[in-house]
């Protein structure tokens, strides 16, 4: 989730709807200029006994945070706690139980994304072997209560965690127990924008498929593949969900703004504190009338926070942010990203997926969208099939998107090798939860406490 440093009160002040779409209009780039961001978390625990770390504890995660000077990150902080650390790589932060994330800088190719995934994890790798920590690429906690995990000081995530029980049962879980791993991705105009989200958002279910690795709660198996994706199912319904003003007629910045002039506020930012805003509305913040700042009107950094709060399948700020994958490990790291570019950033494949996807009606997608957890790659697909039956034909378009931009390595390697996981998945037709789960039935005896054995 973002990290703010500073209150922003010399933004300019929003004074008309107008202005809304801005961040969205200004995200506009020449192909020449698109980039690869990318996100990923992973689970932190001691190995001495494997509970997760406070984070004040010595060799917790505040110690892990610091320690990252030593490859010259530097703190960023909120009320005197460093919550994050910035650097040449992006950011290095704490999701709400202490989950580590790196979001990455914006890379022109998959090489350097890779790259980069590679000297975090080495970095991060190297302090947890100081401090006695590991870390694990997985969607969920296998084997933690949520009373079990810490909290981590950040102002947004103790509004929230208030906030959450009272518009779902599975809120806290996702604050507390997932990860994933996301891309974001750029676009060249409206029109643009429209044609990738549609693909994309259809098309996320798959990507929740081949990504799927969440298949344990509190060390039993759980009956999804992969829990993380059902828990947004019953998160908070008004900022979750697939979206079907996406595919309608029409669809730009615009309507993605009253969308998000919808969805309940969470909390405004000033002078280094948040203010408890949650359940509160933008459009009254507008007018001037918000309870909490009463005669103030919102900057265009309140505008920035809000529509980092809304947690769709796909998410519109300045960029695309893909959202459905489970936490994973180096591999699956790098074959988010290139999925995703592969399919998006050629006009031939995205003009491809878009004709695998244009027939299918809204109410097969959010078929397809609430299966897709408990059922992988034999989730139905609108008219028929499963994911399984098309499986190897996105990946082909992707193949050929990678292939097209004909982006080498040092090594005169194309971006297409980092597909091959995926490839992997279809054609042994199990996604990554499935094998844990033979593991646990099969080697591990039931065994949940093995599965730290695949720690990166």
């Amino acid at each position: 989730m973002s990290t703010r440093e500073v209150s922003d009160r010399d933004d300019p002040v929003i004074e008309s709807i107008a202005q809304l779409a801005e961040p969205m209009a200004a995200g506009e780039k020449p192909r020449a200029q698109w980039r690869i961001g990318t996100e990923h978390e992973k689970q932190v625990y001691a190995l001495a006994d494997r509970h997760a770390p406070s984070y004040d504890e010595p060799g917790g995660i505040r110690d892990l945070l610091l320690s990252l000077r030593e490859f010259g990150w530097e703190p960023i902080e909120e009320g005197g706690h460093v919550i994050a650390m910035k650097g040449a790589d992006g950011n290095v932060s704490l999701e709400p139980a202490g989950q580590l994330e790196l979001s990455g800088a914006p890379l022109e190719t998959l090489h350097e994304t890779c790259n980069e995934t590679g000297r975090h994890l080495q970095q991060v790798k190297a302090i947890g072997d100081k401090f006695g920590v590991g870390f694990l690429g997985l969607g969920m906690w296998p084997d933690k209560r949520r009373d079990e995990l810490p909290i981590m000081p950040k102002g947004r995530y103790a509004i929230m965690l208030r906030h959450m029980p009272r518009v779902g049962s599975l809120g806290l879980d996702m604050m507390l127990r997932t990860c994933t791993i996301q891309v974001n991705l750029d676009y060249s105009s409206e029109a643009d924008m429209a044609q990738k989200f549609r693909v994309s958002l259809a098309l996320q279910p798959m990507a929740t498929a081949l990504f799927a690795n969440s298949p344990f709660t509190e060390g039993k198996p759980n009956g999804m593949l992969s829990y993380r994706s059902h828990i947004w199912s019953d998160t908070d319904p008004h900022r979750t969900g697939m979206l079907p003003f996406v595919f309608e007629q029409g669809f730009g910045y615009q309507r993605y703004v009253d969308y998000m002039l919808d969805v309940p506020m969470y909390f405004v930012f000033r002078d280094g504190k948040y203010i408890d805003a949650a359940g509160l509305s933008f459009r009254d913040f507008m007018a001037g009338k918000l309870s909490v700042l009463p005669g103030e009107l919102p900057r265009m950094s309140d505008w920035q926070d809000h529509l980092s709060t809304a947690f769709p399948e796909v998410r519109l700020k300045s960029f695309l942010e893909m959202r459905g994958a489970d936490g994973g490990p180096w591999g699956r790291i790098c074959a988010l990203p290139a999925f995703w570019v592969g399919l998006l950033y050629d006009q031939g494949a995205l003009d491809a997926a878009w004709d695998l996807v244009k027939g299918w009606d809204m109410d097969g997608r959010e078929r397809l969208r609430s299966e897709v957890p408990r059922l992988g790659l034999d989730a139905p697909l609108p008219g028929g099939g499963t994911l399984r039956d098309i499986a190897a034909e996105v990946l082909a378009i992707s193949r050929s998107g990678l292939a097209a931009r004909a982006k080498l390595n040092t090594m005169g390697e194309d971006e297409t090798g980092f597909l091959a996981p995926l490839s992997e998945i279809v054609q042994s037709g199990k996604v990554p939860a499935q094998r844990l789960l033979d593991k646990f039935h099969g080697e591990w005896n039931g065994d949940i406490g093995r599965i730290y054995e695949e720690r990166f």
